[in-house]
């Protein structure tokens, strides 16, 4: 979607709420592979703008249409602005990250950089460096054809000339535009001395240029983030806004995801069957044993049929990225309305397991009350913030803010779905003490005992050690983390369905038929045939209102 109809939309209001929810779904999914980007007034000096894992002829295309920049008129030498293409060993850390905010990027001969390109205003044209032993990184002006050759090399015949503003009043302008015609000539000599001059194109007060760069062999293979500098911004108190507005096409052979994302469409398909699979057996388990089953039950069963519903969709926006570069809109909306459905789902069965509700009681204490009026808006501001992001570049300005607030929010939640079954509990250490039937709370506390680890181990390992591997591992491997969460996700249900189904046998539901009296406790918190059922606790009137 271009951005002059994003601007369309985002003049239109709507007055509710789900309304503009769906606004934001529909822009969720017009970012895609092929960015487009649109600053005005910016004054950062650091711009992400995009992070790629490159095979072997995959190919970069960047073409700045736009760049203003507004300098004050006293200012004499000319601004240190351009681009910095870097290949890094991790796809989450940038390679700036680690240097001082007032350190330019582009000052200095950093070994880390692998290519940078700096518009020199003054002379207008730009100046290609190269970094290290890339032998093989072909850089060239303009962009690709839309056919490329066999070999995935560029073509001089297809390169774009700069636009050169005729009217330029100013003499030495004219000659210093005049070499962009002759660009061959001049980078088969600077090949030599590994860098290359490209033209800048200058018109109505603006500089333009296009470039593209063919990773050529498997030594040249990684993930790659390209960023823009502005080095007069580097120093505090002295930013100066500048516009800019830039396209991005990233693509490998097999089409425009990156290395690390190629196999996400098959897993997410394989992990969206699994997911119905375990849905369809736990209704016929449900249908099976309808004297134990509560209204959890089914809560369970609709988490399960959503989250496989998401996982679907997920995976066929992964094929049309792929093959078109961008998602099918229609699509896009399904798969952030059943995200953010299967988000909800998600802490909302987990805190009323946790809490106890059906299994230990029927009626939800005033705390847990407030812990659901805390843990649902903040699962919709959550699953906001995940549609706001995947609706902007990664180099916008709010972009960061958003996924702080994405992190921060899930933090957040995670901590406090750990509350009910705390208090659950410590409720049934409580019971146990004065209540006469002391194997259906110890049975009860062995039982959240175990949730609680669950609860734990699930969140550590996918908001923790997941992201330490996505971190760690190679650029074409990182898949393995989204396969790692969706398995450790999977399983998490697996055994939440095993410790809570609604069999009679269950060690859990129902408690065994010889008198309780005579079990001592130490058997109570090893056996594994204790039962204990609602249906058979709450026998008496003081019982019933214990467990509430």
């Amino acid at each position: 979607m271009a951005v002059s109809e994003r601007r369309g939309l985002a003049l239109r209001s709507p007055a509710e709420w789900g309304h503009r929810l769906l606004l934001l779904l529909l822009l969720g999914g017009c970012s895609a592979r092929i960015h487009r980007l649109t600053l005005t007034g910016e004054k950062r000096a650091d711009i992400p703008l995009n992070s790629f894992g490159f095979y072997t002829n995959g190919s970069l295309e960047v073409d700045l249409s736009l760049l203003r920049l507004g300098l004050p008129e006293t200012e004499e030498k000319a601004p240190l602005v351009g681009f910095s293409l870097t290949r890094v060993r991790s796809g989450s850390i940038r390679s700036y990250s680690s240097q001082d905010s007032h350190d330019c990027p582009l000052r200095k001969n950093s070994s880390s950089s692998l290519v940078l390109f700096l518009i020199n205003t003054r002379d207008l044209q730009v100046q290609v460096r190269k970094y290290g032993e890339q032998k093989k990184l072909f850089i060239s002006p303009g962009l690709l054809p839309e056919e490329p050759s066999e070999l995935g090399l560029p073509k001089s015949e297809h390169a774009v000339t700069p636009k050169v503003d005729s009217g330029t009043t100013t003499a030495p302008n004219k000659a210093k535009s005049k070499p962009t015609v002759s660009q061959g000539d001049q980078q088969g000599v600077s090949r030599k001395d590994q860098e290359l001059v490209l033209g800048l194109g200058h018109l109505n007060n603006s500089y333009n240029f296009s470039f593209h760069v063919v990773i050529g062999s498997r030594a040249e293979e990684g993930q790659y983030n390209l960023n823009f500098h502005n080095c007069y911004n580097s120093v505090p108190g002295r930013e100066q806004p500048f516009d800019i507005t830039v396209m991005i096409r990233e693509k490998n052979p097999e089409g425009f995801l990156s290395a690390a994302e190629i196999p996400l469409f098959k897993l997410y398909m394989i992990m969206s069957a699994c997911f119905l699979a375990a849905g369809i057996f736990w209704v016929s388990v449900l249908c099976k044993n309808t004297y134990n089953v509560f209204k959890i039950h089914w809560l369970m069963a609709a988490l399960a049929f959503t989250k496989s519903i998401s996982l679907l969709f997920h995976s066929i926006n992964y094929y049309f990225i792929n093959s078109q570069g961008h998602p099918i809109e229609g699509l896009a909306v399904m798969h952030y309305i059943t995200h953010l459905l299967k988000g909800a789902l998600l802490f909302i069965t987990i805190a009323l397991i946790g809490s106890g509700w059906a299994f230990v009681k029927y009626v939800l204490s005033d705390k847990e009350k407030k812990i659901f009026g805390i843990v649902i808006p903040l699962q919709v501001l959550a699953n906001v913030a995940y549609i706001v992001m995947e609706s902007r570049e990664e180099g916008a300005s709010d972009y960061r803010v958003w996924k702080e607030i994405l992190f921060l929010v899930d933090l957040i939640c995670c901590g406090t779905i750990l509350f009910p079954v705390v208090w659950s509990i410590r409720h049934l250490q409580d019971a146990s003490g004065t209540d006469g039937k002391v194997a259906v709370n110890l049975a009860k506390l062995k039982l959240f005992r175990h949730y609680y680890v669950m609860v734990i181990c699930y969140i550590y390992f996918t908001r923790i050690i997941a992201i330490l591997l996505r971190v760690a591992v190679p650029f074409q491997w990182q898949w393995l983390y989204q396969l790692l969460v969706e398995g450790s996700t999977l399983a998490f249900f697996v055994l939440t369905g095993y410790k809570f189904q609604p069999a009679r046998d269950n060690p859990y539901l129902q408690l065994p038929q010889e008198d309780e009296e005579d079990v001592q406790i130490e058997q109570i918190m090893t056996d594994s045939g204790l039962r204990e059922g609602l249906s058979k606790v709450n026998k008496t009137a003081s019982g019933r209102e214990l467990l509430r």
